[in-house]
């Protein structure tokens, strides 16, 4: 009687998992934290030149201004984001803008990055926020004069902005953070994370006389 002992294809596939082939690790790539045409934007010019300001009587600019922003994910793109962020400082402190903080929308990049000069620190410091989130609003409010570099010509006296506010954020290095802030720094911060979330302070106006009637 014969017997065929040549092991078929599926005997030798048993072998090959049962005498410890390894497996092989799947590896996944960091994401990207701009897309392609963010990273066209940013990388145009070089670290301290200016952008274009995004303004509301613009049609298409005041679409992207009330769209809401996105997360940083400190992932493959640190070149591109550090290039940006000063880039975006480079605007505020431009002369044509001159403003006390800056969001990322104002500038065309839905990204949750910001800068706010610190009124609440020695010397008067500018300094980057990134992925800011408020966790608490104080009861207590205040009046404030604001403008808006995305909204020339005008200025306006709102009411609702809280006094007091805790905020948590990630430093350049992804450092997380958490810190209270008051008085009128608070309200830019509250002014500049209303960017983030497609919100203008002429919203809050128009809040404030749906109320009073």
């Amino acid at each position: 009687m014969y017997f065929n002992t040549t092991p078929s294809k599926w005997t030798l596939i048993l072998l090959l998992l049962l005498t410890g082939c390894k497996a092989i690790p799947f590896i996944t790539k960091a994401p990207y934290d701009f897309d392609k045409d963010q990273r066209k934007t940013i990388l145009r010019e070089g670290q301290e030149t200016p952008m274009r300001v995004f303004k509301i009587n613009n049609y298409e600019d005041s679409i992207l201004l009330r769209t809401a922003s996105e997360k940083v994910l400190f992932g493959r793109d640190q070149k591109v984001l550090h290039t940006f962020v000063n880039r975006l400082y480079a605007t505020v402190r431009d002369s044509l803008s001159m403003g006390v903080g800056i969001a990322a929308p104002q500038v065309g990049v839905l990204k949750n990055i910001i800068w706010v000069q610190r009124f609440d620190k020695d010397n008067l410091p500018f300094e980057v926020y990134i992925n800011p989130k408020i966790i608490r609003y104080s009861e207590q409010k205040q009046d404030c004069r604001e403008g808006c570099l995305s909204i020339p010509g005008r200025s306006d006296t709102t009411k609702t902005r809280s006094y007091s506010i805790t905020i948590e954020y990630d430093q350049l290095n992804a450092v997380h953070k958490t810190e209270e802030v008051e008085g009128f720094t608070a309200v830019i911060f509250q002014h500049e994370i209303d960017h983030l979330n497609g919100i203008l302070y002429l919203d809050h106006l128009e809040k404030e006389v749906a109320e009073s009637k």
